[in-house]
């Protein structure tokens, strides 16, 4: 088997990964590893924007306060002020990168707005392209570097006397590495990948939460799942792309197929409501057998604005041309994950997680949308400071390989698939988790240690692993909260408004006088 050796690993390609290793490129030498091309990550398919409060009419702590009253204040408090005042730092960094935001005719930022934002803070690329651009520019600095590995796997980290020291690794031919570095980053994404109906790459299937797991670090939150409401379905009900929600914060509403409003009397903010409350709207119509509409008929230049969708419904021959496209809530966005400090470190010395990921707290029960970018940026910024500052170490190397575990009996994808749809989906109950969590086990109570694992076993072990903790995890929440609804635990969406409401209250109060504001 191969050895490699570097001072930072990092795996996976996101917008965090890219930016951590620009980053770091200049004082360390850096390695990416990437499962197949470095534009196979969610960051590249997020359309909306990237948030941040920079206009003379908005201050960091409205957006703070967005951020935890869309997290129903489930989050990390220091985290949390951290993203938002950082959020203008890094739009500047990525500005001198050479990323072009769009702009009015008289230059100024086009700034949009998005569902639990209480002003207009989105800045955006070619309407809604954003991650794609924001890849490709920072894409283009690490290509000319020549740091990524492309088609290379981390299935196990190696760690001795609780300090991860590198990671063995696998390619597309079933080759192993081992390679040692002072500091691995986990840049993995989240775990949406394992409904049937999502937002994500193709590749984002919890692999390095299932890593982290293993190696012993400790992972919170997993029971916070965000279900996007407006996936794009075509006829046979399949998820062929996101529809994003800057459409709705530009007029768009959304209809059954009888013309009705859904949002109306649901929530005070109606379309532009939370994720979880549109998600859940949006899931019981169609429970009870109705289609769900985005009506874009109210926006006009409509493919001229928004021509990441209209590309997207083109392709896969849902017309645009009545004004009506059909949409569906899927899984989207993981909130829990790695748990993590401020500054990307891990309860394991030497391993750093950071974007999706990791679990910073700043997302709560339930991200605002147009948050996920900005994570990325700001705490790639602060990781890539705490390993510039931390102190070399000699590098541990020449550890034998000493085999994983897999699955001596395995069901399919789509059973793993269906069993988190059916039971740990938009809303859930203990009779579900709990013949979830079962399921799971009886496959986990199989596994061996295998010398010379398929890169499909371990795959395949690592979404069962994975989906037996966010079963775990969803099973001991007994309230509702956010994205995590429990039908036997239900709060009143009434009493929780106000509860909101007067947090919001408390916290605006709080907030402004620690800022002097």
């Amino acid at each position: 088997m191969k050895t490699r050796k570097t001072d930072v690993l990092i795996i996976g390609s996101g917008l965090s990964g890219l930016m951590t290793a620009e980053l770091l490129s200049s004082r360390k030498n850096v390695m990416i590893f990437t499962k197949k091309r470095v534009e196979d990550s969610n960051s590249y398919l997020a359309q909306g924007g990237i948030a941040t409060a920079m206009q003379e009419t908005d201050d960091w702590y409205d957006h703070f306060l967005d951020t935890l009253q869309a997290g129903c204040f489930h989050n990390e408090s220091a985290a949390t002020r951290q993203l938002v005042t950082d959020g203008p730092e890094m739009i500047q960094k990525l500005v001198e990168l050479g990323v072009q935001f769009d702009r009015q005719s008289n230059g100024t930022y086009q700034y949009g707005k998005e569902g639990a934002h209480n002003r207009a803070r989105i800045l955006h690329i070619g309407g809604d392209s954003t991650g794609k651009h924001l890849i490709d520019t920072v894409k283009k600095r690490i290509i000319e570097k020549d740091l990524v590995v492309e088609g290379e796997t981390a299935i196990k980290l190696i760690v001795k006397n609780n300090r991860c020291v590198g990671v063995w690794s696998m390619d597309e031919y079933g080759n192993m590495t081992a390679t040692y570095a002072q500091a691995v980053v986990l840049a993995t994404g989240g775990l949406s990948g394992l409904y049937p109906l999502n937002s994500n790459a193709s590749t984002i299937t919890g692999d390095g939460l299932a890593l982290a797991y293993v190696a012993g670090a400790e992972l919170t939150d997993l029971e916070f799942i965000q279900f996007h409401p407006t996936l794009l379905v075509n006829e046979e009900g399949k998820s062929v792309g996101l529809v994003t929600e800057a459409i709705r914060g530009e007029g768009a509403v959304l209809v059954d197929e009888y013309g009705n409003r859904l949002m109306k009397h649901e929530h005070p903010l109606e379309d532009l409501a939370p994720r979880d409350v549109v998600s859940r709207v949006l899931y019981r119509a169609r429970m009870a057998g109705n289609k769900t509409f985005l009506d874009i008929r109210s926006i006009n230049d409509f493919q001229k604005r928004f021509p990441t969708v209209t590309r997207l419904c083109k392709e896969n021959g849902v017309s645009i041309e009545k004004g009506l496209i059909l949409v569906a809530p899927g899984a989207h966005f993981t909130m829990g994950g790695v748990e993590t400090d401020v500054d990307g470190r891990t309860s394991i010395a030497g391993l750093y997680a950071v974007g999706e990921v990791a679990n910073t707290g700043v997302h709560g029960a339930n991200r605002l949308a147009s948050n996920s970018l900005l994570e990325g940026v700001v705490f790639a910024n602060r990781l890539a400071h705490s390993i510039r500052s931390e102190t070399d170490i000699a590098l541990i190397s020449g550890l034998e390989w000493e085999g994983i575990e897999i699955l001596a009996d395995s069901p399919t994808y789509e059973e793993i698939h269906e069993i988190m749809n059916n039971h740990i989906g938009i809303e859930r109950d203990e009779h579900g988790l709990n013949q979830a969590l079962r399921w799971f086990e009886r496959y986990i109570d199989t596994t061996v240690i295998h010398e010379f694992p398929s890169l499909g076993e371990i795959k395949k072990r690592n979404q069962i692993l994975v989906g037996w903790l966010v079963a775990g995890s969803a099973l001991q929440r007994t309230e509702s909260r956010g994205s995590h609804y429990r039908t036997d635990h239900p709060y009143q969406r009434e009493k929780w408004q106000q509860r909101r409401v007067k947090r919001r209250k408390e916290c605006y109060e709080s907030v402004k006088s620690t800022a002097g504001a």
